[in-house]
Order: C-alpha cells, then sequence, then structure tokens
C-alpha cells in the first residue's frame, strides 16, 4: 500500500538535496527585495507613483501585471486613493488584501521553536490545459504555466514558509530549480494511472531532518489513482539552540525547554489530494481514513509526535467528510455518499458567494461502497484515531473572510465553483498561532475568477505558523 524509508535517499521516488548555504548565489526568501507600500495601496484603483528614484510605469500596465516598475534604489513609495466600499475600509499589506490573523490566547514570544507550515493547490498545468471550461474568463497569458509559477513563487517569498505541502504538481523539476537555491529539500509522489500530476512536500533543510517518508496509492486499495504523503520530521537541534540564546524568555525557562524530551519536536506531516468526485463520497471517505490511520501509527513510532494533515480535500466545511475529521466517527447509514462532500457544481454568482448541499433521500450502501468507506463489509461506522483540530478554526479571523465554523469563506473560485476546500489540521501538541486570510467574497468576484494577474492558482494557498506545545502547555492545545 505504501513504501518506506527511515533515511537517506528513498529509491523510485523524485528527491533532491539543497545546496549548501556557501553554494547559493540567489535567495529571495531570506533577502526579499524590500518595498515600502501604503497601507491604503490597491492595484484596482489608479495609481500615483512616486519615488526617490526613477520609476517608470508601463501604460499597458492593467493589460499585463497591473502595474510594473524599475527601481535603482531599495525603496519605493507607492501612494493610491482609498477604497472606496461604504461597509468597510480593508487592510492592505505587501501581499495585497492577505494578511496574518493573530491568536488572541498565546503570544509567539513564549514559544522559542515554531515553523510556518503552507497548503498550496498549485493548479496542474495539464489540468488547467483538460478543463478550460473552468477558466474561460481567464486569459491566456494569465493561465500560462510560466507566468503563474513566478506569481507562486513571488508570493511565497512573501509568506516564507518552513514546510510546503503542494497539490496538483507537475513540473517538479522546475519547483526544485526555484526552491533548492532557498535552501529547501522536497519530494513528490506522482498520481497513478498514468495522471501527469502528484503532491509534493518541500522543507527547510537547515531547519528540520526528514526522519522517515511514505507515499500511499490509493490504488492498491481499490480507491482510485489520488495519492499521499507523510513525512516525520526532527527540528535541528543546532536551530533550536540558536532560537533559545536569541530568546526574550528568561533563561530558566529557556533551561527548561531544552530538557524537553525530543518527541515534542518531532510532527508528522501528511499531504493528500482527495478525489473530486462529487458522487463517491465513499472514496472520498475511504481515502481521508486510510491516511489518518497511517498518519497516526507514525505518531505512535515516534513518540507520539505531533501530526499536521493538509491539502485539497475537495469537501466543504458544512459537509459530512468534514464532520468525521473533527469529530472523528461517523455513523456511514444516516447518510447519502453522494453528499458526503457538499460540492455543488456552480455558485460564483449566488447571493451567498459559497457552496451549498445538496439534498438527498437515499441513504442506501452498496456492500462495496461500504467496504471503500471503512474497509469492511460489515462496518457501518467508521472511526479515526487522531483527535483533530482546523487550525483556522482555532484563530478567530474577520467575518468578512471567515464562516461560522472560523474556516474561510473561499479557498478556490473559477467558473462552476466558489468556496473552499482546503484545509490544515492539526493534532494535540502544536499550537497555532497565526494563520494567512484569504480573500474576501466581493474581492473575488472582482476577478471574474482564479488564476489573476495577482494569485498564480485558482486554489489561494493556506498557512499556518505553529508552536511546539509544552508539557505543561498541553491543556491550552486542546482549546
Amino acid at each position: 500500500m505504501y513504501s518506506q524509508h527511515n533515511t537517506g535517499l528513498p529509491p523510485g521516488r523524485m528527491y533532491y538535496t539543497s545546496l549548501l548555504p556557501q553554494q547559493r548565489n540567489h535567495n529571495i526568501f531570506e533577502n526579499p527585495q524590500r518595498m515600502n507600500i501604503s497601507s491604503g495601496c490597491s492595484y484596482y484603483n489608479e495609481l500615483s507613483v512616486t519615488a526617490a528614484s526613477s520609476v517608470t510605469v508601463h501604460e499597458s500596465y492593467k493589460r499585463q501585471k497591473m502595474w510594473s516598475c524599475s527601481m535603482e534604489e531599495e525603496s519605493l513609495k507607492i501612494q493610491t486613493k482609498e477604497p472606496s466600499s461604504p461597509k468597510r475600509k480593508v487592510r492592505y499589506t505587501k501581499g495585497g488584501y492577505r494578511k496574518w490573523s493573530h491568536s488572541k490566547l498565546h503570544s509567539p514570544l513564549s514559544f522559542p521553536d515554531k515553523f510556518v507550515l503552507l497548503s498550496y493547490n498549485i493548479l496542474g498545468d495539464a489540468n488547467a490545459s483538460n478543463h478550460s471550461d473552468l477558466y474561460c474568463h481567464i486569459s491566456p497569458d494569465t493561465m500560462d504555466w510560466s507566468s503563474r509559477k513566478r506569481l507562486i513563487c513571488q508570493e511565497l517569498d512573501m509568506w516564507k514558509p518552513d514546510l510546503m505541502c503542494f497539490q496538483e504538481v507537475d513540473h517538479f523539476d522546475e519547483l526544485v530549480q526555484e526552491f533548492e537555491k532557498n535552501g529547501y529539500s522536497g519530494i513528490f509522489k506522482g498520481r497513478t494511472g498514468g495522471e501527469k500530476d502528484g503532491c509534493a512536500i518541500f522543507w527547510k533543510s537547515h531547519r528540520f531532518r526528514l526522519l522517515q517518508e511514505e507515499s500511499i496509492e490509493f490504488k492498491e486499495l481499490d480507491l482510485r489513482n489520488n495519492v499521499a504523503q507523510l513525512c516525520v520530521f526532527e527540528l535541528n537541534q543546532n536551530w533550536m539552540n540558536v532560537q533559545r540564546d536569541n530568546s526574550r524568555e528568561p533563561v530558566g525557562v529557556n533551561s527548561l525547554q531544552a530538557d524537553i524530551n525530543k518527541k515534542g519536536r518531532r510532527v508528522v506531516i501528511g499531504n493528500i489530494h482527495v478525489l473530486f468526485n462529487p458522487k463517491r463520497g465513499d472514496i472520498k471517505l475511504g481515502q481521508v481514513r486510510v491516511l489518518l490511520q497511517e498518519a497516526h501509527a507514525l505518531s505512535e513510532k515516534w513518540g507520539k509526535a505531533a501530526v499536521v494533515i493538509a491539502g485539497d480535500f475537495n469537501s466543504t466545511p458544512q459537509s459530512t467528510l468534514y464532520k468525521f475529521l473533527v469529530s472523528s466517527e461517523l455513523d456511514l447509514l444516516e447518510h447519502d455518499r453522494r453528499q458526503i462532500s457538499g460540492q455543488v457544481e456552480s455558485v460564483p454568482g449566488s447571493d451567498s458567494g459559497i457552496s451549498k448541499m445538496r439534498t438527498y433521500k437515499r441513504n442506501r450502501w452498496e456492500d462495496d461502497e461500504l467496504k471503500n468507506a471503512s474497509g469492511s463489509l460489515e462496518c457501518t461506522r467508521i472511526k479515526h484515531p487522531l483527535k483533530l483540530f482546523s487550525a483556522y478554526a482555532c484563530v478567530q479571523g474577520s467575518a468578512w473572510i471567515r464562516d461560522g465554523s472560523g474556516e474561510p469563506l473561499a479557498t478556490s473560485y473559477h467558473s462552476k465553483f466558489l468556496g473552499t476546500v482546503d484545509y490544515i489540521w492539526h493534532s494535540e501538541g502544536l499550537i497555532p498561532l497565526r494563520v494567512l486570510d484569504t480573500l474576501p467574497l466581493d474581492v473575488l468576484r472582482q476577478m471574474n475568477g482564479l488564476p489573476s494577474e495577482k494569485w498564480g492558482s485558482d486554489h489561494l494557498c493556506l498557512a499556518c505558523e505553529f508552536a511546539f506545545a509544552t508539557d505543561q502547555m498541553g491543556d491550552d492545545s486542546k482549546r
């Protein structure tokens, strides 16, 4: 069902190790170009540009990348009108509308050992070409992979993740070339059945050491051609010592942190792209069930290490699959397999702007469907062994971008869907300190779909900064 490698270079896998620091010639992640952009900057409005150095604004910026400018010096100031919306003032940042929402329960200064994890469905090049009807309002130049790759890399430069989980990767070698000079190592697992894309995990080599890697081919369980990845990482001890030396915490606290069992600094990372087909909830449940079982087994093997599960689950926050992840159990006979994911074909023009679940009358499950979902013909109630929390639901956000459960209102937008299907889940032992908020629905509607001249995929990436909880903080992580 899966292949396993403890250390070294896994055979049969696409794998690379980053260059040593002294070998790197360019590092946009560590030394990004500084830009001083006023908080009222909006690329939707006319731009008034002033700079201490020579700046050229192309007249055709709206047709191309909205605006472009060349700089001879490091500082650039951009001034523009405030948004005209009477309902609210949007707070702008270097990343456009996106900003971090911080936990009101935990201070990052209290946790010297932290990491940022990012999950991103980057829209496979082949998938974009094969489903061009989903992007009928998007220009060919915007859909071009080279253009989208550039935007994706620029965006990652803003958020500076330590761990990255990608879905729909079909140009892994190109991503390697972009990331290796910035200190990342990575591993790829392609879908089976002749599909061109797959999943990839990248990590900062100076921060994490790979202890074990596994990949799951769901085809071996008759659960379609999707795949999932599992990696066990350990936070590098040298980096931990540097962080503690620079910490503002009292020496006694740092000493206590240093004595914590090493299992508290290990983490299991799961990455999955769940089957899309809305009618096959049995397959979706089966794929998630298997991934969570394997993640739990790895956690137990490595001293009850904390777990993070990220990816595109092709299910909405109102769905049965979401409830299964939260509650850890599900009575299959109370639900119809065609209603498991809560997906619909088209809602971008509706008043709510978010997906709604269909209603079905029949809840009868065939034997093969029960086996797909539960792994057994006799089992009608499924469980998973992890106690999971949604990172976004644990950090309070604005009502303009969050639903009642705390999830983003939308993480994906194309001509047939506007809603949330991407998530970051975590177990006890980790504390979310901040999450990267998505975009308001009215902003997305102005784009008429994704990708856009600002964002390189039809999904918005999710990111969370986690802290390792100490034994004394265990109760806090349960929230």
